[in-house]
């Protein structure tokens, strides 16, 4: 961990700080509008500090975390995880999206296959023709 009057860029935080495995998809996701720096759209390049509020959209969830030290190296996850606390409402919407994603997944997961084959298309027309012909 760097002092803290030092600043790191936010690409290489969010990478030394483990939300992304590599900087280039830190700086992707920074370069679609998913991360927010004190309520601003930021840029890769953008330095971080100490008690700046960034906000990570990873999927549906969009966690909220302060700053509360730099480090421009990737290091074990205990440290990586004393750059930053999590806000707690931001916990509390986190776990109320994994309870409702427990209890009702999402719809779409339950499809097996994609469109009908041509094989199943026939397969399909011949039943419905036999099937009419009972009435």
């Amino acid at each position: 961990m760097n002092t803290p009057n030092d600043d790191v860029r936010l690409d290489k935080w969010l990478w030394a700080a483990r939300f992304f495995k590599t900087r280039s998809l830190a700086t992707q996701e920074i370069g679609k509008g998913r991360i927010q720096v004190n309520d601003q759209d930021a840029k890769p390049s953008r330095d971080v500090r100490v008690g700046d509020r960034i906000e990570v959209r990873q999927g549906v969830v969009v966690r909220t975390v302060l700053v509360l030290g730099v480090s421009a190296v990737r290091g074990p996850a205990p440290v990586a995880q004393a750059l930053y606390e999590e806000t707690p409402e931001s916990i509390a919407r986190r776990d109320e999206a994994a309870r409702q994603h427990r209890e009702a997944p999402e719809p779409s997961l339950a499809i097996e296959q994609g469109r009908p084959t041509k094989r199943d298309r026939r397969q399909l027309a011949e039943w419905n023709r036999w099937s009419a012909s009972k009435e």
